[in-house]
C-alpha cells in the first residue's frame, strides 16, 4: 500500500446508521465495518454507532477517495460541514454492504438511510488533508 501515512493528530471518528426495522442489524454492521476499520460498534436505539481514535482506520475511504480521485467532492462536503472542530460526510450504505465507498450529498441519495462519518479534531485540517488532498496538477 502506497497510502500516505495518517498526520500524528488527535481524531475521534464517529460512524453512525440507523437500522431500520427491515433492515437486519447484523448486515448494517457489516456495511459499518467495511467502512471503518478497527473500531469499537455499539447496537443502541435502533442505530450502530462505530468508534476509533485511530486515523488509520479511515484507510479505506481514503484509497478509495484517491482511487476514484473523488477528493473535490469529499473536501466540498467536509468544508460546508465543518463547525468548529468537528465535520462530517455521508456515505451509501447499501453501497458500503457490498464493500463499496460511495460518498452522498443528501441522506436520500440512499434509500435505506446514509452512513454518517464524524471527524473531530484540533487539527481538522490536517486530517481533511490527509484524508482527501488537494490534487496538484503535474
Amino acid at each position: 500500500m502506497d497510502e500516505l501515512k495518517p498526520p500524528k493528530v488527535a481524531c475521534k471518528i464517529e460512524v453512525y446508521a440507523a437500522v431500520n426495522p427491515s433492515e437486519d442489524p447484523d448486515k448494517v454492521r457489516l456495511a459499518v465495518s467495511h467502512v471503518i476499520l478497527e473500531s469499537d460498534y455499539q447496537y443502541k436505539d435502533a442505530s450502530i454507532k462505530a468508534t476509533s481514535n485511530d486515523l488509520g482506520s479511515l484507510a479505506k475511504i481514503q484509497e478509495t477517495i484517491k482511487k476514484h480521485r473523488t477528493n473535490r467532492i469529499y473536501r466540498r462536503q467536509m468544508r460546508f460541514h465543518t463547525k468548529g472542530d468537528t465535520t462530517w460526510f455521508y456515505l451509501n450504505k447499501q453501497a458500503a454492504y457490498v464493500d463499496v465507498i460511495a460518498v452522498c450529498d443528501e441522506a436520500e441519495e440512499s434509500a435505506m438511510g446514509p452512513i454518517k462519518v464524524i471527524l473531530h479534531s484540533k487539527d481538522l485540517e490536517k486530517v481533511v488533508d490527509w484524508l482527501a488532498p488537494e490534487l496538484v496538477l503535474e
